[in-house]
């Protein structure tokens, strides 16, 4: 299964990097493929190489302004133009997506894949990692939203949260 990861290429705490390296190392001993933004850095660093420590194969897929910052060791290597190509890329390689902690960015990209969900553009799974309790205010949003009549479908069909990375694949069928 080629599972997209979005999150953040900042270095974080262990709490976070912890978690995310655990995760990255049932992906690779499952045999699944990462499919990511590409980076060499912060938690997108962490990630790479668990999956790569466990065997897993990489498919990076970086934007032209941060090809400096790209890994230069991933089994494939996607520069796109822009943000909006790199999401779309993302998406078309992936079998299932898991977003884990980030910044804005990776908001951005959970809330597109959600939106195209949303409106049948794909049935992709989407799982979100709330590792330490990091999306506990998106999770009760989202909630409210559904409660509220927000939601064309169930919160369940458009999303699931999981609470640690062996959960999140349970959840993906990995």
């Amino acid at each position: 299964m080629n599972i997209c990861v979005f999150c953040s290429a900042a270095d974080l705490h262990g709490v976070y990097t912890d978690a995310a390296r655990e995760f990255a190392g049932l992906i690779g001993k499952r045999g699944h493929s990462l499919v990511w933004g590409g980076s060499d850095s912060g938690l997108m660093k962490v990630v790479a190489d668990g999956v790569q420590e466990a065997g897993g194969r990489l498919i990076g897929i970086s934007v032209e302004f941060l090809r400096n910052v790209a890994r230069p060791n991933a089994d494939e290597m996607i520069v796109t133009a822009d943000l909006a190509e790199r999401k779309a890329e993302l998406l078309a390689r992936a079998d299932a997506v898991v977003v884990m902690v980030g910044g804005t960015g990776t908001l951005d990209e959970a809330t597109e894949i959600l939106e195209l969900r949303k409106h049948g553009m794909h049935t992709k799974p989407v799982v979100i990692l709330n590792t330490a309790g990091f999306y506990d205010g998106l999770q009760q949003q989202m909630a409210r939203m559904e409660a509220e009549g927000f939601l064309p479908i169930p919160l369940d069909q458009l999303v699931t949260f999981a609470d640690d990375g062996l959960q999140a694949l349970e959840l993906l069928g990995a």
